[in-house]
């Protein structure tokens, strides 16, 4: 029964991606997660805009760790560190597609080994990315401490354009995407080379990153 309610909600997202474009835009785009701005504030800051980021989303496969790999990569422990440090306890959240994944990580083994190396909760979640944003919204209602109170104060940082842009939109939050991730171009998926193509050939025929608007409010 889930596995059905799975692959319903990936059916329906794709058709909202052929619907809206726009959807898998990012709001900022780095080379890897070693260029990430800390605080996210800055990644945004743009015509005298004023965003304010409360909490982190982060992806962690071809992010900030090797697929299937539980630590961070070395080259980036020091810009790890800095946002933890930037956004502590809560404020900092992993949601991935592999580790704390209902489907995936049915008994969260990986989640628990994911936090044991880098210190940071894992979302355990029911459906996958991009249609988990009511999840990770109740996460945050669950824990006012964090001090978020809407989807435009939390910025959502991933590779793939499909899955974390597409969740930050959806969710009406800040996308930063992680163009060159861990994993050197040749070995990364078809898909995720597609997707690298389909950011110039979207902002070339005038589509922009949707300001954030979110249902969750």
């Amino acid at each position: 029964m889930n596995v059905l309610n799975l692959n319903l909600s990936a059916s329906l997202n794709v058709f909202k991606l052929l619907a809206k474009p726009s959807l898998c835009l990012p709001h900022a785009t780095i080379a890897t997660f070693d260029d990430l701005p800390v605080p996210l504030d800055k990644a945004f800051a743009q015509d005298g805009r004023r965003v304010d980021i409360k909490a982190v989303v982060l992806d962690k496969d071809d992010c900030f760790a090797y697929p299937e790999a539980n630590e961070i990569y070395p080259a980036y422990k020091q810009r790890f560190e800095a946002l933890r440090a930037a956004y502590p306890g809560r404020r900092l959240l992993i949601v991935s597609n592999t580790a704390g994944a209902g489907s995936y990580d049915a008994n969260c083994k990986l989640a628990e080994q994911v936090e044991k190396a880098t210190g940071v909760t894992v979302l355990s979640h029911r459906v996958k990315k991009p249609g988990c944003g009511d999840e990770i919204m109740s996460y945050f209602r669950q824990h006012p401490e964090t001090g978020v109170t809407s989807p435009r104060q939390i910025a959502v940082v991933g590779d793939r354009l499909a899955t974390d842009i597409m969740l930050a939109n959806m969710m009406g939050s800040w996308g930063v995407w992680v163009k060159d991730g861990v994993v050197p171009l040749e070995q990364k998926s078809i898909f995720s080379r597609m997707e690298r193509k389909l950011v110039p050939h979207l902002l070339a025929r005038g589509y922009t990153a949707p300001e954030p608007t979110s249902p969750f409010e």
